[in-house]
Protein backbone atom coordinates (compact mmCIF):
# COMPACT_ATOMS: atom_id res chain seq x y z
CA UNK A 1 0.00 0.00 0.00
CA UNK A 2 1.41 3.19 -0.76
CA UNK A 3 1.20 5.34 2.14
CA UNK A 4 1.55 9.42 3.25
CA UNK A 5 1.90 10.65 6.64
CA UNK A 6 0.84 14.33 6.90
CA UNK A 7 1.38 15.74 10.36
CA UNK A 8 2.68 18.86 11.13
CA UNK A 9 5.30 17.20 13.65
CA UNK A 10 8.24 15.64 12.81
CA UNK A 11 8.99 14.07 15.56
CA UNK A 12 5.51 12.62 15.11
CA UNK A 13 6.21 11.47 11.63
CA UNK A 14 9.44 9.91 12.57
CA UNK A 15 7.92 7.99 15.06
CA UNK A 16 5.12 6.21 12.87
CA UNK A 17 7.55 5.61 10.10
CA UNK A 18 9.52 4.04 12.74
CA UNK A 19 6.69 2.19 13.98
CA UNK A 20 5.42 1.15 9.34
CA UNK A 21 9.18 0.04 8.81
CA UNK A 22 7.45 -3.40 10.43
CA UNK A 23 4.77 -3.85 8.25
CA UNK A 24 5.59 -5.55 4.75
CA UNK A 25 2.46 -4.37 3.17
CA UNK A 26 3.27 -0.77 3.92
CA UNK A 27 5.35 1.40 1.30
CA UNK A 28 6.04 4.93 3.05
CA UNK A 29 6.18 7.30 -0.45
CA UNK A 30 6.25 10.48 1.04
CA UNK A 31 5.33 13.02 3.74
CA UNK A 32 3.89 16.61 4.61
CA UNK A 33 3.80 18.63 6.97
CA UNK A 34 0.39 20.89 6.33
CA UNK A 35 -2.73 20.49 4.30
CA UNK A 36 -1.65 22.45 0.73
CA UNK A 37 1.35 20.25 0.80
CA UNK A 38 -0.43 17.26 1.45
CA UNK A 39 -3.12 17.96 -1.46
CA UNK A 40 0.34 18.40 -3.67
CA UNK A 41 1.55 15.09 -2.48
CA UNK A 42 -1.79 13.38 -2.93
CA UNK A 43 -1.84 14.28 -6.18
CA UNK A 44 1.56 13.53 -7.27
CA UNK A 45 1.78 10.20 -5.44
CA UNK A 46 -1.74 9.11 -5.66
CA UNK A 47 -1.34 6.86 -2.09
CA UNK A 48 -3.61 4.26 -1.68
CA UNK A 49 -3.50 5.43 2.04
CA UNK A 50 -3.04 8.13 4.19
CA UNK A 51 -2.13 8.90 8.05
CA UNK A 52 -3.79 12.23 8.44
CA UNK A 53 -3.55 14.48 11.62
CA UNK A 54 -6.22 16.77 12.78
CA UNK A 55 -5.28 20.05 14.29
CA UNK A 56 -2.67 21.48 11.88
CA UNK A 57 -1.75 24.92 11.47
CA UNK A 58 -3.56 26.44 9.30
CA UNK A 59 -6.20 24.11 7.69
CA UNK A 60 -7.38 20.96 9.69
CA UNK A 61 -6.99 17.23 8.42
CA UNK A 62 -11.22 17.79 7.76
CA UNK A 63 -10.53 20.96 5.69
CA UNK A 64 -8.15 18.32 3.86
CA UNK A 65 -10.69 15.77 3.05
CA UNK A 66 -13.09 18.17 2.22
CA UNK A 67 -10.73 20.14 -0.51
CA UNK A 68 -9.96 16.35 -2.40
CA UNK A 69 -12.22 15.42 -5.15
CA UNK A 70 -10.78 11.53 -4.69
CA UNK A 71 -10.01 10.13 -1.18
CA UNK A 72 -7.34 7.57 -0.20
CA UNK A 73 -8.13 5.23 2.57
CA UNK A 74 -7.70 7.41 5.78
CA UNK A 75 -6.75 6.80 9.45
CA UNK A 76 -6.81 9.47 11.94
CA UNK A 77 -3.11 9.93 14.23
CA UNK A 78 -3.61 13.01 16.61
CA UNK A 79 -3.31 13.50 20.46
CA UNK A 80 -6.95 14.29 21.15
CA UNK A 81 -9.56 11.75 20.88
CA UNK A 82 -12.52 14.10 21.04
CA UNK A 83 -12.73 14.37 17.21
CA UNK A 84 -13.65 10.36 16.92
CA UNK A 85 -16.97 10.69 15.73
CA UNK A 86 -16.60 13.21 13.44
CA UNK A 87 -13.23 11.42 12.19
CA UNK A 88 -15.87 7.81 11.44
CA UNK A 89 -18.10 10.64 9.59
CA UNK A 90 -15.43 11.05 7.14
CA UNK A 91 -15.72 7.04 6.37
CA UNK A 92 -12.20 7.09 7.85
CA UNK A 93 -10.98 3.30 8.97
CA UNK A 94 -9.58 3.87 12.23
CA UNK A 95 -8.62 6.54 14.90
CA UNK A 96 -5.56 6.31 16.48
CA UNK A 97 -4.56 8.67 19.16
CA UNK A 98 -0.81 9.28 19.89
CA UNK A 99 1.27 8.00 21.29
CA UNK A 100 0.44 5.19 18.85
CA UNK A 101 0.45 2.15 20.21
CA UNK A 102 1.68 -1.28 17.62
CA UNK A 103 -0.77 -3.14 18.60
CA UNK A 104 -3.79 -0.87 17.34
CA UNK A 105 -1.42 0.19 14.56
CA UNK A 106 -1.50 -3.61 13.40
CA UNK A 107 -5.33 -3.64 13.24
CA UNK A 108 -6.03 -0.70 11.70
CA UNK A 109 -3.24 -1.51 8.63
CA UNK A 110 -4.72 -5.11 8.48
CA UNK A 111 -7.89 -3.33 8.41
CA UNK A 112 -7.32 -1.07 5.18
CA UNK A 113 -4.82 -3.54 3.33
CA UNK A 114 -8.00 -6.26 3.83
CA UNK A 115 -10.67 -3.38 2.13
CA UNK A 116 -8.18 -2.72 -0.69
CA UNK A 117 -7.86 -6.11 -1.55
CA UNK A 118 -11.26 -6.61 -1.53
CA UNK A 119 -11.34 -3.63 -4.05
CA UNK A 120 -9.25 -4.88 -6.25
CA UNK A 121 -10.85 -8.30 -5.93
CA UNK A 122 -14.29 -6.61 -7.13
CA UNK A 123 -12.66 -4.29 -9.93
CA UNK A 124 -10.88 -7.75 -11.50
CA UNK A 125 -14.47 -9.50 -11.78
CA UNK A 126 -16.02 -5.86 -13.12
CA UNK A 127 -13.59 -5.26 -15.70
CA UNK A 128 -16.10 -3.97 -18.46
CA UNK A 129 -17.68 -0.36 -18.14
CA UNK A 130 -21.70 -0.33 -18.11
CA UNK A 131 -23.41 1.38 -20.81
CA UNK A 132 -26.28 3.80 -20.38
CA UNK A 133 -28.47 1.26 -22.02
CA UNK A 134 -27.47 -1.69 -19.38
CA UNK A 135 -29.43 -2.50 -16.47
CA UNK A 136 -28.64 -2.70 -12.76
CA UNK A 137 -30.61 -4.17 -9.94
CA UNK A 138 -30.90 -1.71 -6.69
CA UNK A 139 -31.63 -2.85 -3.21
CA UNK A 140 -32.90 -0.95 -0.67
CA UNK A 141 -34.29 -2.71 2.72
CA UNK A 142 -37.29 -4.48 1.47
CA UNK A 143 -37.54 -2.52 -1.91
CA UNK A 144 -35.82 -4.16 -5.44
CA UNK A 145 -36.03 -2.15 -8.40
CA UNK A 146 -34.53 -3.47 -11.62
CA UNK A 147 -32.89 0.44 -13.39
CA UNK A 148 -31.70 1.69 -16.63
CA UNK A 149 -28.31 3.54 -16.45
CA UNK A 150 -30.49 6.21 -18.55
CA UNK A 151 -33.05 6.69 -16.00
CA UNK A 152 -30.39 7.02 -13.20
CA UNK A 153 -29.57 10.98 -12.93
CA UNK A 154 -28.04 11.58 -10.01
CA UNK A 155 -25.38 9.36 -7.43
CA UNK A 156 -25.25 11.21 -3.76
CA UNK A 157 -23.28 9.98 -1.01
CA UNK A 158 -25.09 9.98 2.17
CA UNK A 159 -23.10 9.70 5.01
CA UNK A 160 -21.96 5.67 4.29
CA UNK A 161 -24.30 5.35 1.60
CA UNK A 162 -25.54 5.93 -1.53
CA UNK A 163 -28.56 7.48 -2.84
CA UNK A 164 -29.15 6.61 -6.28
CA UNK A 165 -31.88 9.32 -8.20
CA UNK A 166 -34.10 7.77 -10.68
CA UNK A 167 -37.92 8.81 -11.48
CA UNK A 168 -39.01 9.99 -7.72
CA UNK A 169 -37.34 6.70 -5.51
CA UNK A 170 -34.60 7.49 -4.27
CA UNK A 171 -32.81 4.02 -2.85
CA UNK A 172 -29.59 4.08 -0.70
CA UNK A 173 -26.78 1.57 -1.41
CA UNK A 174 -23.42 0.51 -0.02
CA UNK A 175 -21.55 1.20 -2.84
CA UNK A 176 -18.79 4.01 -2.83
CA UNK A 177 -18.62 7.00 -5.59
CA UNK A 178 -14.86 5.31 -6.36
CA UNK A 179 -16.41 1.96 -7.14
CA UNK A 180 -19.22 3.83 -9.17
CA UNK A 181 -16.83 5.87 -11.06
CA UNK A 182 -14.39 3.06 -11.97
CA UNK A 183 -17.61 0.96 -13.64
CA UNK A 184 -19.87 4.18 -14.97
CA UNK A 185 -19.15 5.34 -18.70
CA UNK A 186 -17.96 8.69 -18.38
CA UNK A 187 -18.74 10.16 -21.81
CA UNK A 188 -22.14 9.99 -19.97
CA UNK A 189 -21.46 10.05 -16.13
CA UNK A 190 -19.50 12.85 -14.67
CA UNK A 191 -18.30 13.58 -10.84
CA UNK A 192 -19.14 16.66 -10.38
CA UNK A 193 -18.02 16.87 -6.55
CA UNK A 194 -16.46 14.87 -4.17
CA UNK A 195 -20.08 13.72 -2.97
CA UNK A 196 -21.51 13.38 -6.80
CA UNK A 197 -22.10 11.92 -9.90
CA UNK A 198 -24.08 13.43 -12.49
CA UNK A 199 -26.08 12.17 -15.52
CA UNK A 200 -24.94 14.21 -18.22
CA UNK A 201 -28.44 13.78 -20.55
CA UNK A 202 -30.18 14.74 -17.34
CA UNK A 203 -28.73 18.41 -17.42
CA UNK A 204 -31.29 21.00 -18.12
CA UNK A 205 -29.52 24.07 -17.68
CA UNK A 206 -25.79 25.30 -16.26
CA UNK A 207 -24.86 29.04 -14.79
CA UNK A 208 -21.96 30.09 -13.62
CA UNK A 209 -20.84 30.24 -10.05
CA UNK A 210 -18.54 31.43 -7.28
CA UNK A 211 -14.97 31.63 -8.21
CA UNK A 212 -14.95 30.36 -11.59
CA UNK A 213 -17.10 26.92 -10.25
CA UNK A 214 -20.70 26.33 -12.33
CA UNK A 215 -23.58 25.32 -11.22
CA UNK A 216 -25.93 22.88 -12.81
CA UNK A 217 -29.66 22.23 -12.87
CA UNK A 218 -30.86 18.66 -13.67
CA UNK A 219 -34.39 17.96 -15.11
CA UNK A 220 -35.34 16.39 -11.63
CA UNK A 221 -35.09 19.73 -9.81
CA UNK A 222 -31.55 19.05 -7.94
CA UNK A 223 -29.02 21.64 -8.19
CA UNK A 224 -25.27 20.39 -8.11
CA UNK A 225 -22.24 22.78 -7.79
CA UNK A 226 -19.61 21.52 -9.73
CA UNK A 227 -15.78 21.86 -7.83
CA UNK A 228 -13.30 24.06 -8.97
CA UNK A 229 -10.99 21.72 -10.15
CA UNK A 230 -13.86 19.34 -11.64
CA UNK A 231 -15.15 22.45 -13.36
CA UNK A 232 -11.83 22.83 -16.02
CA UNK A 233 -12.69 18.67 -16.62
CA UNK A 234 -16.36 19.68 -17.09
CA UNK A 235 -15.31 22.31 -19.87
CA UNK A 236 -12.92 19.90 -21.58
CA UNK A 237 -15.31 17.31 -21.28
CA UNK A 238 -18.40 19.33 -23.46
CA UNK A 239 -15.94 21.49 -25.38
CA UNK A 240 -15.48 21.28 -29.19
Amino acid sequence: MKTLIIDDSRLARNELKRLLKEFDNVNIVGEAANVDEAIEKIGELKPDLIFLDIQMPGKSGFDLLEELESVPEVIFSTAYDEHALKAFEYNALDYLVKPVEKQRLAGAVSKVFDKIKKKEKEEENHDDKLTINDQVFVKDGEKCWFVQLSDIRLFEVSGNYTTVYFGNSKPMITRTLNYLESRLDDKTFFRANRQQIINLKWIERIEPWFSGSLRIYLKGGEEIDVSRRQTLKFKDLMSF
